[in-house]
């Protein structure tokens, strides 16, 4: 009996999980479909119908997130003090799904950022409350499973969203180089019944788990969080600095040749791998560590970004994307497991909070610093298309390198 226990612990398996994680899997899932068959655009839109510069989509992208920052720190502490995580998430989802149907309607680069930062500000409120329901619903032995498997079953919504995508750029122009704009609008409208579908799993499926301890007063303390999550905060932001928005992978994509409908297809086979490889390498960093996890896919990513820099050819680059979703199925559902790792139970959603604030807050120095890079401002013309795979390549061996060094060995 008790070796069938053992076995079972170290071998969990996806059904093992509760409700709650099934819930917020599918309003992920639901959510990314519509997303992700919006946002890979977005860049797309910007450079081929409204002819910006990629110092203002990286100014765009970087604002997009840092406008969601102090609001993942709010709602993260307000989770924690309401002692509930569920209807914050749910009012996150809510308002980003009500800001899709303005993307239809935006024909300047301007009123695409309002609306790209007005989506954000609902990912600002739903992500804390969000990742520390699912950390409140398993324990420790299937914390790295459980997020693996929600980042799975995000990036499968994400590949089926890319199809649809897809879909409709083949129907309305084919082989296209550019994207026009009315099917930039048809892929928008596709997008928001997934949208609202995702806000009612949420609201059906998920409930509230009892948290035993309230915060009192509205004070932040990064020593509350401990030493150990410090440590690990200062070397992801380094990581952060140089990973600057997805949007210039896809500029490079093009830059090299590929059509519009060439990118959607990398993209699904992106997405394909970072479905597949997310809920095996969850339940791989709960037996191993996450820290063993996360240095590995940060070295595939310098490796990646390098070969970013150094492409020459189209199929280069799909090699790269493919490779990419190894990074992503490794490194970033285990990270986000490594936070309720390291801090007291009642403080999760202050912790996610701070660390969900943190990579927002370097989402705009990051994108920017790369549109700068490559393009250059005014008269200063940039270090052309490879600098920010450079820039970004080198900050990832620097941070792999602090996480082997630096940071304690906390996990089992």
């Amino acid at each position: 009996m008790d070796e069938n226990l053992t076995i079972r612990k170290t071998k969990p398996s996806i059904k093992d999980l509760p409700r709650n994680v099934w819930a917020v899997g599918f309003t992920s899932f639901f959510m990314d479909v519509s997303t992700e068959m919006v946002v890979n655009i977005i860049p797309l839109f910007l450079a081929n119908v409204l002819g910006v510069q990629t110092s203002i989509i990286g100014l765009i992208e970087g604002i997009a997130e840092t406008t969601a920052s102090i609001l993942k720190l709010f709602s993260g502490w307000l989770s924690d003090r309401l002692g509930g995580r569920k209807w914050l998430a749910v009012a996150g989802y809510g308002l980003s799904a009500l800001t899709k149907p303005f993307f239809y309607i935006a024909n300047t680069w301007e009123l695409i950022a309002g609306v790209r930062w007005a989506d954000r500000v609902g990912k600002g409120i739903r992500v804390a409350p969000r990742d520390a329901l699912v950390a409140d619903s398993v324990t420790k032995e299937t914390r790295g499973l459980a997020f693996g498997f929600h980042r799975a079953m995000d990036t499968a919504g994400a590949m089926v969203g890319l199809i649809i995508a897809a879909i409709v750029i083949w129907l309305a122009q084919s082989n296209s180089l550019s994207l026009t704009k009315p099917t930039f609008q048809t892929i928008v409208l596709f997008s928001l019944i997934p949208a609202f579908l995702g806000v009612l799993a949420l609201i059906v499926g998920a409930n509230d788990v009892a948290v035993d301890k309230k915060r009192e007063l509205p004070k932040f303390s990064l020593k509350s969080l401990g030493r150990h999550f410090n440590i690990f905060l200062i070397i992801v932001s380094v990581f952060t600095l140089g990973n600057s928005s997805d949007a210039f992978l896809v500029l490079r994509a093009q830059n090299l040749g590929i059509s519009v409908i060439g990118i959607m297809g990398m993209l699904i086979v992106f997405n394909l791998v970072y479905t597949l490889v997310s809920t095996p390498a969850g339940s791989l960093s709960d037996r191993i560590g996450r820290r063993r996890l996360i240095v590995a896919g940060w070295l595939v990513y310098a490796a990646i970004y390098l070969g970013f820099a150094l492409a020459q050819q189209a199929w280069h680059i799909w090699v790269l994307y493919v490779a990419y979703g190894l990074y992503y199925g490794m490194a970033y559902g285990t990270a986000n497991a490594m936070v309720a790792d390291l801090v007291p139970d009642d403080l999760r959603g202050t912790a996610y909070g701070t660390y969900n604030a943190v990579i927002g807050l370097l989402a705009f120095p990051s994108s920017f610093i790369a549109g700068l890079l490559w393009q250059g401002v005014g008269s200063w013309s940039g270090f052309g298309a490879s600098a920010p795979f450079f820039f970004g390549g080198s900050l990832a061996l620097l941070a792999a390198l602090l996480m082997i060094v630096w940071m304690p060995q906390t996990e089992n």
